[in-house]
Order: structure tokens, then C-alpha cells, then sequence
């Protein structure tokens, strides 16, 4: 079917007469535009992405996702007092005032108010003031240490008095990035401004993945990133009017599980599930290469990644043998209900991860919802198996989100209600230390027991694709899929 849809794509392409005339506006394909410009109030990837390029923040990350001075650099004066120093770089907000340290407190000081409802405020909890020193100094003052502190400085810096006046920042961006905000036009486009240079980059929204390639061929649009399934990547990988780059990524595809059900709460279900499943074999026929098999919900390369941990390879004979000492058999299968979103392609994966465990007689009832339905049987944990991604993730505190025992929703995201006391320890214990590389240390220790004990069984990390008409140029992929290479990119008239 989809093979079928792609030669109808070709054959339109063929029949386009020509390509919309160029210009010097640069277009951006996304699935569907921001859903806030207010940086206080943003979760969604596209809003966060965007966002980046309209607010400076005081601390970036690194390609091992180490904190690094972004808008300001700091030292630790003790383990609960950090003070923080304005550099000179992204000190003008775009409507000419100056950004100084009380910018930076009265946006924290906001988020930290209850009754905004801030949804970063949970992740900033451990602030217990914010003291302007002077315009470029001012201390933030924590109620227990916390060594990842400057790591969860990321939010865009807004104008105090804005702040004050109540200034729409949702819809009309007042920020000290690289780009501003020119035009919105309701859910099919978004325009920035590059203030270097004056050029100007439409974000168009195009639900459908084949319509965007369609558009991106036919010269409507620019660019993509991310966002097609694998073969419609390949299709174009032998278009010569584009060009294809990929860049490892750290999204992290697994499979969860409610290990409160006396089935898939069951480790030698799990273990006979992980060793079932031929990730390879998916990653190289389905993914098109574009992933690598992942062990922990942290990649090796991530500061507090693991390199040693070894995974569940692909193994039906030791899964089979797993379930024959667990009681299962020909007279007594394992039946699964696996859930996931309808999105065409996950359902793809689904429906090859069915076939996979059938192989080793375990039955799935493979069930797909529309994103709402899905997303809300996860958080109530109506499910025994379900995949999902974890996108963009930083800092290794994600650990007591997913997998601390008081995590459980509505407290956090440990959705299969797992609860461990060793776990519970580590996570502790990790949180204790003031020291990145004391908790480091932890950390892998930590993902080498669940890697035992699979609350998840890790599925692969998926690359980053950027596809571009030949025109464009200069677009560096981030390791994150940040949109930063707009920064650079150009378009040369044809």
C-alpha cells in the first residue's frame, strides 16, 4: 500500500508542470506549527524548537548534554547557593531594552508562582529565592543541593516590565534571540525574521507526511526535518533534486508495561519479550538504518550514559525457554494486549513486533487509538503493553519520573507503577551527591538494574533526517533535532 502511494507521489511530481518560482524566503515543512511562543508555558517539541531561535536562556547543553553558558556563566558559592553572571552575548530584547538580571528573576519568579501554572514549575521546585545583585549578578538560593541545578536553567528570558503589564507572549514574542516573530497565520504558517541578515524563515504546517513531500519536490517548501516514515526517506534519498542528511539522535522508542498485571508483571515474560524481539532486523528493513539499538533510556554518549551495558540479543530459542519455566506452553499461551497510536507507521512497528512474539508463542491483541485515547490509557494505566518514545531527554533526572516508586501519575510519568526499593535507593542515592560524576557513577549502576529487571525493554535511539531542495545550504542537524541550524542556513536563487 504504501509502495503504491509512493509511485502516485512520484507520478505527480512528474505531471507538476514546474516548481514554484524561488524567492528569498526560506520555508520549513513541519507536521503541525507551535502551539505557545511564551517559553513559560511551552512543552510541545515544536514550540520548544521554535522558541530556542526567539529567547536566549541562560544555560544550554552540550552534544553529551553537560550544562554549558549560554546567556549567563556561574559558580557555586555552596552547595545551595549558586550565583549566576550575564554575559554580553543576547542582552536585547527585540523591542531595544536591555535584558539585566531582573529579567531573569521576575520570568523565574512567575514560573515559581503557583497560580500561573506554570508547567516547568515542578522541575524548579527546589529554588528557594532569587536575589538581583547587580544588573548582570544575581544568586539563586535552593532549599537542598542539587548538583544538575544550572542544567534546568532553559527557559527564554522575558521582559520583567512585559512580565508586569501581562504582554500576550503566546502570540506576539518579546525576546533576545536571533530571530522575531513576523507574521502567524492560524494553523498553516509562522514567520521569523534572522535579525543578522533580514532573512526570513516560514514554519508551513502540513499534517500529512506524502502532501509534504509532495510540496517539498514541487518547491513549495524548503526543507523537512524528521517526521516521514523510512521509505518515504529512501524515495528520496535517489531524488536528485534534494539532499538527504541524517545525524544520530537520542530518541528513545521502548516498550512499557503494567507491571501491577499478573502477566506482564511477570519477569520472564519480559525477558522472553526482549530476547523475541530482532531490533536489528527492524532497524535495518524498517527504519532504513536510521537507528541504533538501545540498552537504557540514556544513550552511551550521554554524560551519564552507560557504555557497558549488554542487551537482550535476538534469541527465540532462550525466550521460548524462558516461558516453558514459567509455566507457559502450547496448552497455556501468553496473551498480550498491546496498545499503541494510529499512526500509520507505529502501527507498522507494531504489527512487525506481533508477528515477532508470535514466533515464540506469545499472542498480542494489537490495539490502535487516536493520540488522545492511547495517551490517556497510558496515564491511567489501562494497558499491559504499549510503545512509546521519550523525546529530547537531558538530564538523568528523568530516572525518579519514570521509574521512582511516588512517581506514579499524577505525581510523575511512571506510568507502569513500578515500584522497586533498590530502584527507589538508587535514584536517591544519585540525587544525593554533589557532583556530576559522583552521579554519573550512580546513574549507570541505576540502568544496568533496570536493564535486569526491564520496567522497559529499550527498543533503539532514532536518527535525526534533514531533507533539502538543492538551493539550501548551511543547515547543521543538532544531536537534540533543535531547529539552531536556521541560524546558518541559506537559500541561493535557481
Amino acid at each position: 500500500m504504501l509502495l503504491t502511494r509512493i509511485f502516485i507521489l512520484s507520478l505527480l511530481v512528474l505531471l507538476t508542470a514546474c516548481a514554484k518560482p524561488a524567492d528569498d524566503v526560506i520555508r520549513f515543512g513541519l507536521s503541525r506549527l507551535p502551539v505557545t511562543l511564551d517559553p513559560r508555558f511551552a512543552t510541545d517539541a515544536a514550540s520548544t524548537r521554535i522558541n530556542r531561535l526567539l529567547y536566549q536562556r541562560l544555560v544550554d547543553f552540550d552534544d553529551s548534554s553537560q550544562p554549558v553558558p549560554s546567556l549567563a556563566s556561574w559558580h557555586l558559592i555552596s552547595p545551595t547557593h549558586y550565583r549566576f553572571s550575564l554575559t554580553n552575548h543576547g542582552r536585547v530584547f527585540g523591542n531595544g531594552q536591555r535584558l539585566i538580571a531582573e529579567d531573569v528573576k521576575a520570568t523565574y519568579d512567575f514560573i515559581l508562582d503557583k497560580g500561573n501554572a506554570s508547567p516547568h514549575r515542578i522541575s524548579l521546585a527546589m529554588i528557594q529565592s532569587i536575589t538581583v545583585i547587580d544588573v548582570d549578578t544575581l544568586d539563586f538560593t535552593l532549599t537542598q543541593p542539587d548538583a544538575l541545578f544550572p542544567g534546568r536553567l532553559l527557559i527564554g528570558i522575558l521582559p520583567a516590565r512585559l512580565i508586569r503589564e501581562g504582554h500576550a507572549f503566546n502570540r506576539s514574542p518579546v525576546g533576545s534571540g536571533e530571530f522575531t516573530l513576523i507574521g502567524w497565520q492560524g494553523d498553516s504558517s509562522l514567520r521569523l525574521r534572522r535579525l543578522r541578515d533580514n532573512v526570513q524563515i516560514e514554519f508551513v504546517a502540513v499534517a500529512d507526511p506524502t502532501v509534504r513531500v509532495l510540496k517539498l519536490l514541487r518547491g513549495e517548501i524548503d526543507m523537512l526535518q524528521n517526521d516521514l516514515p523510512p521509505e518515504m526517506v529512501r524515495y528520496l534519498e535517489q531524488d536528485d533534486r534534494v539532499t538527504v542528511s541524517k545525524r544520530a539522535g537520542s530518541n528513545f522508542a521502548y516498550l512499557g508495561f503494567n507491571l501491577e498485571d499478573a502477566l506482564s508483571g511477570r519477569l520472564a515474560v519480559r525477558k522472553a519479550i526482549a530476547y523475541a524481539l530482532d531490533r536489528q532486523a527492524i532497524i535495518t528493513y524498517v527504519l532504513g538504518n536510521a537507528a541504533r539499538p538501545a540498552n537504557a533510556l540514556l544513550p552511551e554518549t550521554h554524560w551519564a550514559g552507560n557504555p557497558d551495558l549488554k542487551g537482550y540479543e535476538y534469541d527465540p530459542r532462550q525466550a521460548r525457554k524462558l516461558l516453558q519455566q514459567a509455566g507457559y506452553g502450547p496448552d497455556k499461551p501468553v496473551n498480550l494486549t498491546y496498545k499503541t497510536s494510529s499512526d500509520p507507521f507505529r502501527l507498522r512497528l507494531a504489527t512487525i513486533i506481533q508477528q515477532q512474539l508470535a514466533d515464540v508463542g506469545i499472542h498480542v491483541d494489537l490495539r490502535s487509538y487516536d493520540w488522545g485515547t492511547f495517551y490517556g490509557d497510558i496515564k491511567a494505566g489501562r494497558f499491559q503493553m504499549y510503545s512509546l518514545m521519550w523525546v529530547g531527554i537531558k538530564l538523568p533526572d528523568i530516572f525518579r519520573y519514570v521509574f521512582h516508586s511516588s512517581a506514579i501519575p499524577p505525581n510523575g510519568a511512571n506510568r507502569g507503577r513500578y515500584s522497586d526499593a533498590t530502584v527507589d535507593h538508587l535514584i536517591e542515592e544519585a540525587e544525593s551527591r554533589t557532583t556530576l560524576a559522583a552521579q554519573a557513577d550512580d546513574y549507570r549502576r541505576l540502568q544496568a538494574y533496570l536493564l535486569q529487571q526491564l520496567p522497559y525493554v529499550p527498543l533503539w535511539y532514532e536518527d535525526h533526517v534533514f531533507i533539502a531542495r538543492k538551493a539550501i545550504s548551511g543547515y547543521q542537524l543538532a544531536a537534540d533535532g533543535n531547529y539552531d541550524g536556521l541560524k546558518t542556513v541559506s537559500k541561493r536563487r535557481i
